[in-house]
């Protein structure tokens, strides 16, 4: 089967949410939402340990800024691409505008597998570039966030190469930093803390119980392993995890914290005593209440799907579902909380972390996340009003139709200039 290809997706995704707008959109408009405004692609040529140099292909997209500044991770990764970058910056606009916060879309990578350079390595291929992003990126211009396999470490690299380089002091150039170069309380949980919210409110909605729930995570990384732990603390029962090695599973449930460690020590989830292996295939079509995608995009294709088992699926990775498999589980009656909703936690915190910088003014664990409480709840309960007062076919079109109509009303209340 061929790669879906993620822009696509994207695009077919707004484009079947835009048609059922109560006032409509024009195609004029619509292509407008459907595509970035600029892609900056460059090539970065770094010293490496052994007196060497590599030259590196990275890309960051700037896709809509009609609700203010651009928004979005940078993520280091050998399977980076093009349209993959131009994909997650569209879905960042709908994210930031389905949980109303003042963004618009960006994302970043570089093609680069980190496990195969060094610490010094990485932070001359981070500083490059920064440099390169310099003229793009600001406060009130575009704001960088970590992604898949950075961290506050790389974060940090970049404000500190920003800030030399305009001789300044701006900590809001870039969110997702360690709490003593200017990052906030409670943004390394806070993608994994959304989903644990959306995962409690659809659970909720559809009037059964979260407590006892059997939960499979697919990817633990950052979002993932958090989002398996505060699951586990909530009553529900992780079954199976998995990460690139593979996957385990213990039906009677595994302890998200001692299968961290086991990670952090081996490199890898599988060989976690007392389960058994599995591939990621299996866990996805595992019989269990709730799914939680959480690697890469395309994690499940219309092959997957047709033998998903799952009740529910709440995505904390981007774009886990190609639009295929989407049709399929909403005729097999699997009810989806989508990733611009489910995942806003990691945005929704570094636009706190964004305040704090601005304001110089720290904020405690306790307030990030009682806000973060109601920014996803809030969204939330908008996004089903929407799904049942216009009939909606599923809780992403809900959510796409609640974020474009946001993007719409903005462009349309800027008006176009020039």
């Amino acid at each position: 089967m061929a790669e879906s290809n993620p822009f696509e997706n994207l695009q077919e995704q707004v484009a079947d949410a835009a048609a059922f707008l109560p006032d409509g959109v024009g195609d004029d408009v619509l292509e407008r939402l459907k595509n970035p405004e600029r892609v900056l692609e460059t090539n970065l040529t770094v010293d490496m340990d052994d007196g060497s140099i590599r030259t590196f292909r990275a890309y960051r997209s700037q896709f809509n800024g009609d609700r203010g500044p651009y928004k979005g991770g940078i993520r280091y990764h050998p399977g980076v691409t093009r349209d993959e970058v131009k994909a997650l910056s569209g879905w960042m606009v709908y994210k930031c505008a389905v949980v109303d916060i003042p963004y618009g879309g960006g994302k970043g990578g570089i093609v680069v597998d980190p496990a195969d350079h060094s610490a010094s390595e990485l932070e001359r291929l981070t500083r490059s570039f920064a440099k390169e992003l310099r003229p793009f990126i600001g406060a009130d211009k575009d704001i960088p966030a970590p992604d898949v396999n950075t961290g506050q470490r790389e974060m940090n690299w970049i404000k500190d190469t920003y800030e030399k380089l305009e001789n300044t002091t701006e900590p809001g150039v870039i969110t997702g930093k360690s709490i003593e170069n200017g990052g906030s309380e409670g943004r390394v949980e806070a993608t994994g803390r959304s989903v644990l919210f959306a995962a409690r409110e659809v659970f909720d909605y559809l009037d059964t119980d979260l407590t006892d729930a059997t939960v499979a995570v697919q990817g633990y990384g950052n979002a993932g392993w958090i989002a398996a732990k505060l699951l586990d603390e909530q009553g529900a029962s992780v079954v199976a995890v998995s990460d690139s090695s593979g996957g385990i599973h213990d039906p009677d449930g595994l302890d998200p914290v001692a299968v961290k460690e086991f990670k952090n020590d081996a490199g890898h989830v599988t060989g976690y005593s007392d389960a058994e292996e599995l591939s990621n295939r299996d866990l996805l079509t595992l019989d269990v209440d709730l799914l939680v995608p959480a690697a890469l995009e395309n994690a499940i294709d219309e092959d997957i799907a047709r033998d998903v088992q799952a009740d529910i699926i709440v995505e904390a990775a981007n774009g886990p579902l190609t639009p295929d498999a989407d049709d399929v589980l909403q005729d097999a009656d699997v009810t989806v909380v989508p990733d611009i909703l489910a995942n806003a936690g990691g945005v929704t915190v570094s636009y706190f972390e964004w305040v704090q910088n601005r304001q110089r003014f720290s904020w405690t664990e306790d307030r990030v996340n009682d806000e973060l409480e109601r920014v996803i709840t809030d969204a939330f309960d908008e996004l089903t009003h929407a799904y049942e007062t216009l009939d909606l076919p599923s809780l992403r079109t809900a959510a796409y139709v609640v974020a474009i109509q946001r993007v719409v009303d903005a462009y349309t209340g800027n008006g176009n200039w020039p």
